[in-house]
């Protein structure tokens, strides 16, 4: 688990983002201790604080929860509440810019359909 930074983006933010990916993709399970604030710190070369409130905004979600001086753990129930969020970001956020660019591409809701049917049959072979 070690996140590339992206400038244009809150650190704390993307290290929220990655502990969200990797709860997603099983890298991070519930009940599992998450890296330490201090660990996120000394990894990416930030400052604690910046690391405590990305995590921090996770705890505040009930993705994550601290067991008093030992650390912090991923809730039961976290990779549902993330994969909700994730999927109403996708549509709220994602799917209204793709339909604006296929509008200013003339591009019907047809076309775009049998675009992402053919995406996803390539994606399977």
């Amino acid at each position: 688990m070690k996140p590339t930074l992206e400038q244009n983006k809150l650190i704390y933010i993307q290290i929220a983002e990655t502990i969200e990916s990797d709860i997603l993709k099983d890298i991070l399970l519930e009940e599992e201790q998450v890296p330490s604030t201090n660990q996120f710190a000394k990894m990416l070369q930030i400052n604690p604080a910046t690391a405590a409130k990305g995590v921090n905004v996770l705890v505040d979600e009930g993705i994550l929860y601290k067991k008093r001086g030992i650390g912090m753990f991923v809730a039961k129930g976290a990779k549902e509440v993330v994969l909700k969020k994730r999927q109403n970001t996708f549509m709220t956020e994602y799917l209204p810019k793709v339909w604006e660019e296929a509008k200013v591409l003339e591009i019907s809701k047809d076309e775009l359909m049998d675009m992402i049917q053919k995406i996803t049959k390539e994606g399977k072979e």
